[in-house]
């Protein structure tokens, strides 16, 4: 009888790393020295989760940030390889505007933003990073505008109006 190949149960997620900054903590003899890292891992099907972890040496924050970003996941409503509408996220200083575009634009986006995006599964957006350029208040501050994502059939459930009318444009424009 032939053996079957082990297959892990857990899914294969799409993991960056998109900041490792040694931050330091002062103390009576001087400072302490540790590396934060922060990972973004998605399904690249509109599952995605942020990890912050801190450690000594930077293999094991890396760890650290990953186990937390698996235990954050969370669902982002997307409408085909775009986003639903345009939303504004907040975190500190920092704001991040994203907008839906229309298929083929793709990931107008730098940085924090784009690899948040990308792991979510979104292929086509535009976004502006506004106030502070602080990665982590950025990531974050994308986190916070794709929390506020509404599905077009959930707003228009709330609206009473149809789920065609909650479409972007072009999207009306191939079923219309």
């Amino acid at each position: 009888m032939e053996m079957m190949e082990y297959q892990p149960l857990e899914l294969q997620y799409d993991e960056r790393v998109v900041e490792i900054a040694r931050v330091a903590k002062v103390v009576k003899g001087g400072r302490r020295f540790q590396f934060r890292v922060t990972v973004v891992v998605g399904d690249n099907k509109g599952k995605i989760g942020l990890g912050i972890g801190k450690a000594n040496a930077v293999p094991d924050a890396m760890r650290k940030a990953t186990e937390h970003a698996h235990k954050d996941m969370r669902v982002i409503p997307l409408a085909g390889t775009t986003i639903p509408h345009e939303v504004l996220g907040r975190m500190g200083g920092a704001k991040v505007l994203l907008k839906p575009a229309s298929p083929g634009t793709g990931v107008i986006a730098a940085g924090g933003v784009r690899a948040v995006l990308e792991v979510a599964g979104v292929h086509d957006i535009l976004t502006k990073s506004l106030g502070s350029a602080n990665i982590l208040n950025v990531v974050k501050a994308t986190f916070d505008a794709l929390d506020q994502l509404k599905s077009p059939a959930e707003e228009a459930k709330r609206r009473g109006k149809p789920v065609q009318e909650m479409m972007p444009f072009w999207e009306r424009r191939k079923h219309g």
